[in-house]
């Protein structure tokens, strides 16, 4: 019987890239001093897993690096070699190359047989130096070899076989054609990886997602109240002459409750930790520190916070970017920050938390902090216009204009005034907005604010001038109709005041420029907003209710509309526009001290 092994690629292709994310966690954090059997044998076993997969598929390219591979870190598990730090970085550059070819395979794209044959040979040329003795402590006993690769099951084991201490290099039923391990390797020359290897390849997004089976199991369960609820509709309505208004009423709620549930559990199960994005980091930052003779520790913190799948996926680039110019750019080096008073090693920090309906996620280091004279000078030398009394957030946002850059030198890391306008576009196309924060030789915070979902908000529907208008229920702390005692006026803003606060005013129909029913806040309703910049109170004419809404693009099918974050479609086929309260708040004057 022939098995058509194609169907099975995209399951390869999907464990082995975990498998090389798996191999880079646990060398980074593996301690050349005391290295740890447990980490040594998962990188093995991680490696064995692709190798014999690989051979399966006739990836010959993958084979050939992980067999060369395996065998240098067989020695290191069975304690016949030490695990050294330019052992560890070599394999690090071999997970590189292994992920270039990963991705060629993938997309069907040439490989790169030089860079094969250079990182084997470098790999080769490992195996035949002298031995070192190995410094592992609480060795465990050798583990039993897992000639499953994670992919298949194994084979049953033929009776009368017989027992093998080393491993099987045909894996009970795959004919390996390299050399077996208790082979002397003939010395080779030692090649240099070439500089420009790994080529940087954009990864395809994943088609697949895991998912928890309790997820699973609770949409199943809801998919059959939904069926109940289609049973009880059918009976009502096989007699339309004689239906019952009141248990119209219940089913009808009954399937409304069932919707919204299902909607909840599928979206659920789009959400991904954040981690799968921040543990791609330790790397960036050790590679880059290393090159910029810089010393960096890297923090991640809120890495279980879950976001939606499409949205981490596009989160990638512009991350990485930001992380890298805060090494560039932010951590001076250690002679600088030593003669500054600080310590020599600088700090970035990754953090993730929810507020309400959105993420919030910034990258913060401790570093210089951004030059605001160096960014004026460097705006009106571009013919921007920008006056010396500028607020600090005016400045920093210069930074996101494009061709800006403020570096003295052109690297291949930056300086070449790419990337920071790309970087806030991004992050507008996924629904969010980026922030700047900094202090001169304190250090930078750049804040992403990010929707859970691109899909679904709940909503307080509100109408101005016959026209409704979404509002963020997350955003909405309470909404009344104030007595005039409580309105004031200082300098030509209104103020409301509630419970010994002042709430400056924003009337909707003066920002989306429509014809109201009141324009007295005695006569609307006001409801009171808070954002993560500010709070106010937003004069509407009235409340329309509460409802879940699909969140619709303008700028694909239009343009962007200042002070909205989207649309949808209403229940009688009507557009309403969704409010962006935290743009909104950008045009509220704050009231002064003094009001208070």
């Amino acid at each position: 019987m022939n098995i058509d092994l194609e169907q099975f690629h995209g399951v390869f292709f999907e464990e082995s890239g975990e498998h090389i994310d798996t191999m880079e966690h646990l060398l980074m954090e593996l301690d050349p001093d005391q290295p740890d059997p447990e980490q040594i044998d998962s990188v093995f076993r991680a490696a064995h897993s692709i190798k014999g997969g690989s051979g399966t598929f006739g990836f010959k390219a993958l084979t050939d690096v992980t067999h060369v591979m395996e065998n240098l870190l067989d020695q290191v598990r069975k304690q016949e070699r030490a695990i050294t730090r330019p052992m560890i970085d070599l394999f690090l550059e071999v997970l590189d190359t292994l992920r270039n070819l990963l991705t060629c395979y993938r997309s069907g794209d040439a490989i790169d047989e030089d860079q094969v044959a250079s990182v084997t040979a470098i790999l080769e040329a490992a195996l035949a130096e002298e031995k070192t003795s190995p410094n592992v402590k609480n060795a465990q006993p050798e583990p039993e070899e897992d000639d499953a690769f994670g992919f298949f099951e194994p084979l049953p084991e033929p009776e009368g076989a017989e027992d093998k201490s080393q491993p099987d290099e045909a894996y009970g039923f795959f004919h390996d054609p390299l050399q077996p391990d208790d082979a002397s390797p003939e010395p080779a020359a030692v090649v240099p990886l070439k500089k420009s290897s790994p080529k940087p390849v954009a990864s395809p997004e994943s088609s697949t997602i895991r998912v928890d089976t309790d997820k699973v199991d609770a949409l199943i369960n809801l998919v059959g109240e939904l069926v109940i609820t289609q049973s009880m509709l059918k009976v009502l309505g096989s007699e339309p002459d004689n239906i019952d208004a009141m248990k119209m009423s219940t089913v009808l709620g009954e399937l409304e409750r069932n919707t919204r549930e299902i909607q909840e559990s599928v979206m659920s199960i789009r959400m991904i930790p954040v981690s799968f994005v921040f543990n791609r980091f330790p790397r960036v930052v050790r590679d880059l520190a290393k090159k910029m003779e810089k010393e960096v520790e890297l923090i991640l913190t809120g890495t279980q916070t879950e976001l939606d799948k499409g949205l981490i996926e596009k989160l990638v680039d512009p991350l990485t970017h930001l992380v890298r110019n805060s090494i560039d750019h932010g951590i001076e080096s250690p002679d600088v920050r030593k003669a500054s008073g600080k310590s020599e090693q600088g700090k970035i920090t990754i953090a993730a938390s929810q507020r309400g309906g959105n993420i919030l996620i910034s990258i913060s280091d401790d570093g210089a902090g951004l030059n605001r004279n160096s960014i004026i000078a460097k705006a009106r030398q571009n013919g921007l216009d920008i006056s010396d009394d500028a607020p600090d957030a005016e400045v920093w946002n210069l930074i996101f204009q494009p061709g800006f850059s403020t570096a003295a030198v052109v690297t291949d890391v930056s300086g070449r005034g790419v990337g920071m306008d790309v970087v806030r576009r991004n992050i507008q196309q996924l629904g969010g907005r980026i922030e700047i924060s900094s202090i001169e030789k304190v250090g930078s915070t750049f804040t992403i604010q990010l929707p859970l979902t691109l899909a679904i908000v709940d909503g307080m529907g509100v109408s101005v001038g016959g026209q409704i208008f979404i509002i963020p229920l997350v955003s909405i702390i309470e909404s009344m109709q104030p007595p005039r005692q409580n309105l004031k006026q200082l300098g030509g803003s209104s103020l409301l005041h509630v419970r010994e606060e002042y709430w400056p005013l924003l009337a909707l129909h003066e920002v989306m420029d429509t014809e109201p029913k009141f324009t007295d806040p005695t006569q609307g309703i006001v409801v009171l907003i808070e954002t993560s910049k500010k709070r106010y109170g937003l004069l509407v004419d009235e409340l329309v209710g509460q409802q879940q809404v699909v969140i619709k693009s303008l700028e694909q099918h239009y343009r962007r509309v200042p002070g909205t974050a989207g649309a949808t479609i209403m229940g009688d086929g009507s557009v309403a526009m969704i409010l962006d309260v935290e743009s909104l708040a950008d045009t509220v004057q704050a009231p002064l001290e003094e009001s208070a």
